[in-house]
C-alpha cells in the first residue's frame, strides 16, 4: 500500500483517543458469510487488540419450533448453501434418534456414499477457490489476483478445467441420490428415499474413479507448490499460526476418521485422550459462552470450563475440522489416506498444533474421502433395495451428529408425542471452532503489524488465519430470543462518535 493511501486509510480509522488507531477489515473474504476484523493499534502502532466479528443473522433454532420433526433435514439444509448436505445429514440422524429406529445397512451405505462425495467436493472448493489461492499464486499477490481465476494462471487452464468438471461430476452423484445438490430430499427417518439402479452402478463407478484420481492429483500439487517451498513452510510452522489446544473429532471403534458415523473423541494438547461420547452425552462435554462483540457463539469443554480467549490445558477451547479431526484419531480408514496420513505427521510431529496445516490435512481427507466412495459402490450390498425401517415408536428427544467439511456438527432436537419440534439446537463446525479462530486471527494480527506498518500482504496473511479454518458463519450465527440486537454510532467528520444508539 502506497504511504499517502495508509496515511489516509488510519487517518479515517482514527477514533476520540489519539493514541489508538483502528484497521478495519471489512469484508473478510473467501469463506462462506459475513464477517469482518477489527484491530486495534496502540501508541507505538502494535496491535492492542483484534476482533474477529461475524455481524451476520441467523435464526433457524427460534423457527425451527412448532414445526414437524421430518420436515428438519429440509429446513436445516437451508442455513448454508455451501454446507447444506452436512446439515441434512445431521438432521437425518437425529430424527433416527427421536423416532428410535435403525436403519438397514444399505441405507446407512447409501447416506456414508452421498456424505463423502459431498466432503469430497466440498474440500476442493475449498482447496483451488477458498484457501488454495493464498499459496497457489502466494500471499503477497496482488488482491485480484488471490482467486480462482488467479489459480488456473498458475496451474494452467487444463487444471483449472479438470477442478470445476471434477467438482460437477461429483455433485451429479449427490443429485442422482439426493434430486439436488443444494438442498437434497434423501435422508428419512429410519432410512433413505432412494437407492441406486444396477444399470446406473457403472457409470457412477466411473466417476468414483475419476475422484479418487483428483484427490491424488490435488495431493501432488499441494506438495510441489507447498512442501518444497521453504518459505511456505515457515510460515505455516510459524508462531503466529501456532495454538496448543485441545481437538475433537469422530472416530469409528478403532479410533478412525470418520465422517458419517461413531463416537466423538477429544484429545488434550499433548494428543492424549480425554474423552470419548456418544451424540447423546455431548452436553456433558460442550458448552457455549457469549461475547457481546459477535453473533458467533464460542463452544468450549464443559469438565474444563471458560477461562478466556486463552489457549492450553487450562483452556476449555477446542478445534474441530481436518487439523483436529486428524488429531483425534489414531489413522485413517483407506490405505492411500493412511500413507497421506503418516507422511503428514512425519512432517509436522504429533499432534499438529499449526492453524495453516489445515489445508494439508483437508487434502489427506480428501484422499479419504475418495477411497471411501470406491469402497462403498463395489460394495454388493449398495443397489440393495432394502433402504428404509418404517418408524413406529413414540418420538421423544433425538441426537445426531456428523462431521461437517468444517467441524464436528451436532442437531439436538425434543418433541412432543406428535413429533413437534419443542426445541432445538444445533452446535455447528465453525461455531466449535469460532474461541480458537478468534484467538487465531488475533495473534496472526499480533505477528504480522509492527510499528504501525500494514500493508495488503499482512492483512491478508491475517485473513489467512480465518481461512485456514474453512469457516461457515451462516451455519454459526444464532440469536435468542429471535430478535436481533441493534448499536447504531453517529461519527462527527472527524470520525469521533457522537451519539451512540441501541435496541
Amino acid at each position: 500500500m502506497e504511504k499517502p493511501i495508509q496515511d489516509a486509510w488510519n487517518t479515517a480509522y482514527t477514533r476520540a483517543n489519539e493514541k489508538t488507531r483502528r484497521i478495519v477489515v471489512d469484508p473478510i473474504t473467501r469463506l462462506e458469510g459475513h464477517g469482518k476484523i477489527d484491530i486495534y493499534l496502540d501508541e507505538n502502532g502494535d496491535v492492542d487488540r483484534a476482533f474477529f466479528q461475524v455481524p451476520e443473522l441467523r435464526g433457524f433454532e427460534v423457527f425451527s419450533i412448532g414445526r414437524p420433526a421430518e420436515d428438519m433435514p429440509q429446513i436445516t439444509s437451508r442455513i448454508c448453501g455451501v454446507c447444506p448436505t452436512a446439515h441434512h445429514m445431521a438432521a437425518t440422524k437425529a430424527l433416527d434418534d427421536l423416532y428410535h429406529v435403525e436403519p438397514p445397512p444399505a441405507a446407512k451405505k447409501l447416506r456414508e456414499l452421498i456424505y463423502n462425495t459431498f466432503m469430497l467436493e466440498d474440500h476442493a472448493l475449498h482447496v483451488y477457490i477458498l484457501g488454495g489461492p493464498d499459496f497457489i499464486v502466494g500471499p503477497d499477490a496482488p488482491a485480484a489476483e488471490r482467486n480462482v481465476v488467479g489459480v488456473i494462471g498458475k496451474v494452467g487452464l487444463e487444471t483449472g478445467k479438470r477442478v470445476i468438471v471434477m467438482r460437477k461430476r461429483l455433485r451429479e452423484i449427490i443429485s442422482y441420490l439426493g434430486g439436488k445438490v443444494i438442498h437434497p430430499v434423501f435422508g428419512l427417518p429410519g432410512g433413505v428415499a432412494k437407492g441406486i439402479a444396477p444399470e446406473d452402478l457403472p457409470a457412477l463407478r466411473e466417476v468414483a474413479r475419476e475422484g479418487l484420481e483428483f484427490a491424488r492429483f490435488t495431493l501432488q500439487v499441494f506438495k510441489d507448490i507447498v512442501l518444497t517451498n521453504d518459505e511456505y513452510m515457515k510460515l505455516i510452522t510459524s508462531y503466529p499460526y501456532t495454538h496448543r489446544t485441545y481437538y475433537m473429532g469422530l472416530v469409528d471403534d478403532e479410533n478412525r476418521v470418520n465422517f458419517y458415523d461413531g463416537h466423538i473423541r477429544v484429545v488434550n494438547p499433548n494428543g492424549e485422550v480425554f474423552a470419548r461420547f456418544p451424540a447423546r452425552q455431548y452436553t456433558d462435554y460442550v458448552a457455549e459462552h457469549v461475547e457481546s462483540w459477535s453473533y458467533v457463539r464460542f463452544s468450549y469443554l464443559k469438565p474444563v470450563g471458560w477461562t478466556g480467549f486463552t489457549d492450553g490445558f487450562d483452556s476449555g477451547i477446542y478445534a474441530v475440522a481436518p487439523l483436529a479431526r486428524l488429531n483425534a484419531a489414531e489413522g485413517m480408514a483407506t490405505p492411500e489416506a493412511q500413507k497421506a496420513y503418516d507422511e503428514y505427521f512425519a512432517a509436522l510431529g504429533h499432534p499438529v498444533h499449526y492453524t495453516l496445516a489445515n489445508h494439508w490435512a483437508r487434502i489427506v481427507e480428501m484422499i479419504f474421502a475418495a477411497e471411501r466412495i470406491v469402497e462403498l459402490l463395489d460394495d454388493p450390498e449398495i443397489t440393495s433395495k432394502d433402504i428404509r425401517t418404517i418408524p413406529t415408536a413414540v418420538p421423544t428427544e433425538g441426537f445426531g451428529v456428523v462431521e461437517a467439511p468444517r467441524g464436528t456438527l451436532f442437531h439436538h432436537y425434543v418433541t412432543d408425542e406428535r413429533g413437534i419440534i419443542t426445541k432445538a439446537n444445533l452446535i455447528v463446525a465453525t461455531q466449535n471452532n469460532s474461541a480458537r479462530m478468534a484467538m487465531s486471527v488475533e495473534k496472526a494480527a499480533r505477528g504480522m503489524i509492527h510499528n504501525g506498518v500494514v500493508n495488503e500482504g499482512l492483512l491478508n496473511k491475517i485473513e489467512m488465519a480465518f481461512r485456514a479454518y474453512d469457516p461457515c458463519h451462516a451455519c454459526a450465527t444464532h440469536s435468542l430470543p429471535g430478535q436481533m440486537p441493534l448499536v447504531a454510532y453517529i461519527h462527527a467528520p472527524d470520525g469521533t462518535i457522537v451519539q451512540e444508539l441501541r435496541r
